[in-house]
């Protein structure tokens, strides 16, 4: 069953405000390509870097933006997607 439903919590909202416009614009790009092709076939796109979190982010995957931010996701019951948080990474967390 493919995934078309993606939701931005305010928190990741209001995150976006604050991030750099190209960030915006990358993770606009990924949902736009979920709604298009399916979450399966995104997930193959090796620019995403899209990856199962471990540890107290278990249950939930992220994607990275760049090099320096990345956004992290659950996947509800619903089979909706929804953002929780996008977060600058620092080279030092790698």
């Amino acid at each position: 069953m493919a995934i078309h439903d993606v939701e931005l919590s305010r928190k990741v909202q209001k995150q976006l405000r604050r991030v750099p416009a190209h960030i915006v614009e990358k993770l606009q790009e990924w949902v736009h390509a979920v709604g298009q092709y399916s979450l399966e076939e995104v997930r193959k796109r090796p620019g995403y870097h899209d990856e199962v979190l471990k540890g107290q982010r278990e249950g939930q995957r992220s994607i990275r933006l760049s090099r320096g931010y990345r956004a992290i996701y659950i996947i509800k019951e619903q089979r909706a997607i929804e953002f929780v948080r996008v977060e600058e990474v620092h080279l030092h967390n790698y």
